[in-house]
């Protein structure tokens, strides 16, 4: 039989030992379907349980070991949070959702918060939501520029420095996913109804749109680098699917496959420079990961990595925030049931002590192309590129 070759075929994941991972974390018992983490290369944030408001935690990434039980937070909402998501173009700067029906931008001062204090007063607070907003995405290429899904149909897309909503969209179900593609000219979304659209973001024009998957439980779309579209979600038996579509067509998957009976919602990881794909499920104690390529059938499994405890949420280390000399390709931050932020590095094997150039192509930088106002009116630009070459 043909072997298909690839320089991913022995990536493996293994867990941090305990001292290099993040314990006694009051971790969020929200049944949103969310990561309910999100890490950069500065700092690692957790949505925390909080009796009588939101509040997400933010540590300092070398900052292992045991979290102080009075550990400062940001607790600003009213309610509680449901989404947090770094800028990518400040390290700085992170987003919140939360059921009080307000997004609320935060700047994290120099080396975390103040002991003792909790920040409570965000640089931007963004409010037109109905009812309670459950996702938050920021723009890949365009300044402070945010988009916000909530329970009353509507995505906004934000200017964040003005706190206006530049667009409006109103869509027939609730938001469940989202998406821009690479330069941020098209959004993906999957909704309630089962539907999966491609929009117009600068103006809310549906340009795509059909059902991926077949079941009524939650589906989730993410882009790739080339426009094609990767989905999870269930199949009328409520078997747990992937599948991989053409851009620009849903009536026949490129490839679709079942994985498993479990009932937790797939949240596809992307890495756009080695093409690979990590699907974590929520309640799942396992990750599975795959290459994406233009051979049929597209779709290559690789390995997954197991472990005896299932995740609660889970965080993904942007390609600027890896170890290239240990040939590190993917870091995960798995949040436990127990109060555990576990670190979860995925490398490639390599014998030479040497830089591997060929495993880090030029990566996606911090450095925004595009204004907000430019990309608003029609501008599109890729992201700019960091090398890893120094």
């Amino acid at each position: 039989m043909f072997m298909r070759r690839s320089k991913f075929k022995h990536v493996f994941g293994k867990p941090a030992r305990k001292d290099a991972c993040y314990e006694d974390i009051r971790i969020t018992k929200s049944s949103w379907d969310a990561r309910f983490c999100a890490v950069n290369p500065k700092y690692l944030a957790i949505i925390t349980e909080a009796a009588g408001g939101g509040a997400f935690l933010v540590l300092p990434i070398e900052k292992v070991g045991r979290v102080e039980r009075d550990a400062p937070l940001v607790a600003g909402h009213k309610a509680a949070v449901l989404d947090i998501q770094w800028c990518p173009h400040s390290d700085d700067l992170i987003a919140s959702a939360s059921e009080d029906t307000t997004v609320k931008v935060w700047h994290i001062p120099e080396g975390g918060l103040e002991p003792g204090v909790n920040l409570t007063v965000p640089v931007a607070d963004l409010v037109a939501h109905q009812r309670r907003v459950g996702l938050v995405a920021w723009h890949p290429t365009a300044e402070h520029c945010l988009l916000s899904a909530g329970a009353d149909n509507m995505l906004f897309i934000w200017n964040v420095a003005t706190e206006e909503p530049l667009v409006e969209i109103m869509l027939p179900d609730m938001v469940l996913s989202v998406s821009f593609n690479y330069n941020g000219s098209r959004l993906v979304t999957t909704c309630k109804d089962r539907h999966t659209r491609v929009l117009n973001p600068r103006t809310g024009e549906v340009l795509l749109e059909g059902i991926c998957h077949q079941g009524s439980k939650p589906q989730q779309a993410v882009y790739l680098k080339d426009d094609r579209i990767f989905t999870t979600g269930f199949s009328p038996m409520s078997e747990r699917q992937y599948a991989l579509w053409k851009g620009t067509d849903f009536t026949e998957p490129l490839h679709i496959q079942e994985l498993d009976t479990s009932n937790g919602v797939m949240f596809p990881f992307y890495d756009p420079d080695t093409n690979l794909m990590y699907l974590c499920g929520k309640g799942d104690s396992t990750i599975r990961y795959f290459e994406i390529t233009d051979e049929e059938p597209y779709v290559h499994f690789i390995n997954m990595l197991t472990s005896s405890d299932p995740q609660r949420g889970m965080g993904w280390m942007p390609k600027r925030g890896l170890d290239v000399n240990q040939c590190e390709i993917a870091r995960f931050y798995k949040l436990h049931t127990k109060g555990l932020c576990e670190v979860i590095p995925f490398t490639v094997p390599r014998k030479s002590e040497l830089f591997q150039d060929d495993l880090y192509p030029d990566t996606i930088g911090d450095t925004p192309p595009l204004t907000v106002d430019e990309w608003m009116a029609g501008k599109d630009a890729d992201p700019i590129l960091l090398s890893f070459i120094l």
